[in-house]
């Protein structure tokens, strides 16, 4: 909502400021009362003003004193005055009134309409100032999210093309040798390392394709109750070829009686295996990765943590982003685009639940935690 809207009055008479306030107290709308240039000053070094309604004969800084000393300052050169004064003045007071930045005089004793449909005016203007400002604000927000969006998307593109130009060239490489030697001692070889590439491409393909239907509300839970811990035992299963390849170390921490939870059994344990596959990519071979199920209440939580590469508090936000890439994690995300971890979050999400990570810092290890709650 708009912060409210607020006037300035000054006059070094209370009775005056009293009637002031009478006048013009309406909802949204604070009046700064000041009984001198002085106080007046302070308090224009504290509020934004609307408008400012001085008393043109003060003790001390008079109203034109005043509103000279105003329109000399940058913050407050552009607050519209109305002079309020209790006799007529001749032309050239009037003028100097002007000169100083008045936009309008009133004469005492006042009208209460004729006050109130000009002060109106300003409340109106100020109110429409604070709309396109807030616009403003948004169309600059929105116009950065597009640009972070557009660079984002160009990344995306280019690791994409890497990631699909490797397998591919492999599988080409692959097929050129079966087709000059169709049988040999690298034939078993080279088909497997033509499946895993294969296996590779799937995979790459499936996030793109789960990340499309998520996007478009295209994915439907299939909830059922199952043990959690047999979830999760697969899920280690699966990512058991990049476990191996970096000689991870992998122990569990399960309850020993049935956690049973009421879920997408298949989309839990996608999201464990991606977290499970993350933690083994970005620790160092012969790493160390937890595996684990807390219960508190009917809500469980999944964790998995590593000694792995860590994060700094800035990437630790930044990590569930899509088609995010940690800087200081570049070389080790080869066979990634970058939505693994983004993918995680919407499924969660979709369960209700929530998924957070923590670091100690670079080089000290991440935990990763779904939450589930009980229904």
């Amino acid at each position: 909502m708009s912060s409210p809207v607020k006037f300035l009055l000054v006059d070094d008479l209370p009775e005056n400021l009293l009637s002031l306030e009478a006048l013009l107290r309406r909802d949204d709308l604070v009046l700064l009362k000041a009984r001198s240039g002085d106080e007046a000053l302070e308090l224009l070094l504290e509020h934004d003003v609307a408008l400012a309604l001085l008393d043109v004969q003060m003790p001390g800084l008079n109203g034109f004193e005043l509103a000279e000393l105003m329109r000399g300052n940058e913050r407050t050169r552009r607050i519209p005055i109305i002079f309020v004064t209790a006799g007529a003045h001749s032309e050239t007071r009037r003028f100097q009134g002007y000169e100083a930045g008045a936009v309008d005089f009133i004469q005492k004793p006042i009208e209460a309409d004729i006050l109130r449909s000009k002060t109106d005016v300003f409340f109106e203007i100020y109110r429409q100032r604070q709309t396109i400002a807030e616009q403003r604000d948004v169309l600059q927000s929105q116009a950065n999210s597009l640009q972070l969006a557009d660079r984002r998307k160009d990344e995306f593109l280019a690791v994409l093309a890497h990631e699909l130009r490797n397998p591919l060239a492999a599988l080409k490489a692959g097929l050129k040798l079966l087709a000059r030697r169709p049988e040999g001692p690298q034939t078993e070889k080279v088909t497997g390392l033509m499946e895993d590439q294969i296996t590779h491409l799937v995979r790459l393909v499936d996030d793109l394709l789960d990340v499309s239907r998520i996007t478009q509300g295209k994915i439907e839970l299939q909830r059922s109750f199952f043990d959690l811990r047999e979830a999760l035992k697969t899920a280690i299963s699966m990512a058991a070829p990049n476990i191996e390849a970096k000689k991870h170390n992998v122990r569990t921490k399960f309850p020993d009686t049935p956690v049973t939870v009421f879920a997408d059994d298949f989309r839990v344990t996608q999201c464990a295996v991606n977290l499970i596959n993350n933690a083994a990519k970005y620790t160092l071979d012969g790493g160390n990765i937890e595996v684990g199920i807390t219960e508190k209440g009917r809500d469980v939580s999944i964790w998995v943590t590593d000694n792995g590469l860590g994060l700094n508090p800035g990437e630790v936000d930044k990590i569930f982003e899509m088609f995010a890439q940690i800087d200081s994690h570049l070389e080790h995300a080869r066979g990634g685009l970058g939505i693994g971890l983004a993918l995680v979050k919407q499924l969660v999400e979709l369960h209700g639940g929530s998924v957070s990570a923590s670091s100690a810092g670079i080089g000290k290890g991440t935990t990763f935690t779904i939450m589930l709650k009980g229904d």
